[in-house]
């Protein structure tokens, strides 16, 4: 590793605040982000980088934007494309990167596009719309599409609906290119799944449940030529760890660090970051630690390659928490005084 890392902070723009996408090159042995450069986006809510990390994807309010990373960590636009639909909220690409999924809160829908060799975004191949309603009459009232990825095997799609409690799974079949709904993964009544992640052998699928605050550890088989895959829940460990919950709470991600030995989740209200231990295994967590991150509603968590540095990314407080874990001893430390910047919605972090 270089231990050289650039971080991809998209913001909402609107308030003039902001372009849209921050860049900062990172120096963990100092502790520091750095401020190098900021890129035009319209309320970038969320970005992703490919799967050969030569491209990141940012949702805008015309669709999806799409850039080359450039050797230095600068960015060059490739293009923009429109989705059909209101601005989405969460992007994935498939393992081999020739599809890139979004995710619609705001209208219940998934929209899929085809990418190009050069890994700029090409046309929509297919776009669906959830139907059905909540259980009550304020946010939980209708579809909203908080999650959506391709399973490990590749065979399918799953998209985590945290209006109506469920999660669908659609068959994905590259030949037809078309999302057939073959199952879905009920969810507690007001439970709001809203994120999930597959471990990289594809044994297990971790479900974060928003309002719930718990997140569910699934098994997960699909035998070739199968119609749906096995799925069977084997645990459930609450977001705030041995925390007590208050009302106020919400879960908002999840993400697993590199080498997948650990879970980490964050959680507004609470404002903090929990860290779980993972067997490889059995895929069964184990409450490390619960991290305070100095901010408020920390809606996303960058993990980096070296695994001992995190970023929290605090929206409401405007402010990003950079920290150094040390997983033997539960030792953590602040590494540099808190950055600030407009509404941050999420992190990517590149080592170039």
């Amino acid at each position: 590793m270089s231990g050289k890392y650039v971080a991809y902070v998209g913001s909402y723009s609107y308030t003039g605040k902001a372009k849209g996408i921050t860049i900062y090159d990172v120096d963990t042995k100092k502790g520091c982000f750095v401020k190098k450069d900021e890129v035009d986006v319209d309320n970038s809510s969320y970005v992703i980088k490919s799967r050969d990390q030569k491209t990141l994807y940012s949702i805008a309010d015309e669709g999806i934007v799409s850039f080359r990373i450039l050797p230095d960590g600068g960015l060059e636009r490739l293009n923009s494309v429109k989705i059909n639909g209101m601005r989405g909220c969460h992007l994935s690409t498939d393992i081999k990167d020739k599809f890139i999924f979004v995710s619609g809160y705001h209208d219940g829908k998934i929209t899929v596009l085809k990418l190009h060799k050069d890994g700029s975004v090409g046309e929509i191949v297919d776009e669906v719309y959830h139907k059905g309603l909540g259980s009550i009459a304020e946010r939980n009232f209708r579809p909203h599409v908080s999650c959506t990825r391709t399973t490990p095997d590749g065979h399918f799609v799953m998209a985590a609906d945290l209006g109506i409690d469920q999660v669908k799974i659609y068959h994905f079949d590259n030949k037809d290119e078309r999302l057939s709904l073959v199952d879905m993964i009920p969810c507690d009544i007001n439970s709001a799944p809203r994120f999930f992640e597959f471990s990289r052998d594809g044994k297990f699928l971790y479900l974060m449940y928003e309002m719930k605050n718990v997140v569910d550890v699934f098994t997960y088989e699909a035998k070739p030529g199968c119609r749906m895959p096995q799925i069977e829940k084997i645990q459930t460990v609450p977001t705030t760890g041995s925390n007590k919950l208050s009302e106020l709470t919400a879960a908002t991600t999840l993400t697993l660090n590199a080498d997948e030995k650990f879970l980490f989740t964050t959680n507004a209200g609470d404002n903090s970051v929990c860290l779980y231990e993972r067997d490889a295994e059995t895929g069964l967590l184990k409450e490390k630690m619960c991290l305070p991150i100095s901010g408020e509603y920390p809606k996303d968590v960058a993990i980096f390659p070296d695994n001992h540095h995190i970023a929290s990314i605090n929206h409401e407080s405007g402010s990003i928490t950079f920290f150094k874990i040390d997983y033997s001893t539960g030792l953590i430390v602040m590494c540099s005084n808190i950055i600030r910047v407009n509404q941050p919605n999420c992190c990517v972090i590149v080592e170039v």
